[in-house]
């Protein structure tokens, strides 16, 4: 009975494992794209150079 609860774990564990990394990726798909836009879209300065849309 043991070695199959050990089994039924390691499965719904590597299951959770698997469902968290495909949602890692949608997230950093999600992020570059949102990265990409604002690298496009950046206004102009007052100078008429191109400034960063983010600060840091």
């Amino acid at each position: 009975m043991v070695p199959l609860l050990l089994v039924l774990l390691l499965a719904l564990l590597l299951f959770g494992l698997g469902f968290a990394v495909k949602v890692l990726w949608w997230v950093a798909i999600i992020v570059l794209v949102v990265w990409l836009v604002g690298f496009v879209a950046r206004g102009t300065g007052a100078s008429g150079s191109r400034g960063r849309w983010y600060r840091w």
